[in-house]
């Protein structure tokens, strides 16, 4: 980057720094979101409320199939 180049693109310094910022926490969101282990723990704790009485068949299928998908999308997106 030249000097006149520098100097030029330096007003824009503090929104290229913000772009940075959200693309970091948009990709860290993603990767806890997809996390499989997060996802595992996510299906056992369904798992206890469903044991405990706390939670129905129907609501527990539901939840399930929304971490199943999570997970399958986690997959075709590499993460």
């Amino acid at each position: 980057m030249g000097l006149f180049t520098g100097l030029v693109t330096l007003p824009l310094a503090p929104v290229r720094g913000v772009m940075w910022l959200a693309e970091v926490l948009t990709e860290q969101a993603e990767q806890e979101l997809y996390d499989p282990g997060k996802i595992a723990a996510e299906m056992q704790q369904i798992a206890d409320e469903v044991a405990a009485g706390e939670i129905g068949e129907d609501e527990a299928a539901a939840r399930e199939e929304e971490l199943i998908a999570r997970l399958h999308e986690g997959r075709a997106r590499g993460l």
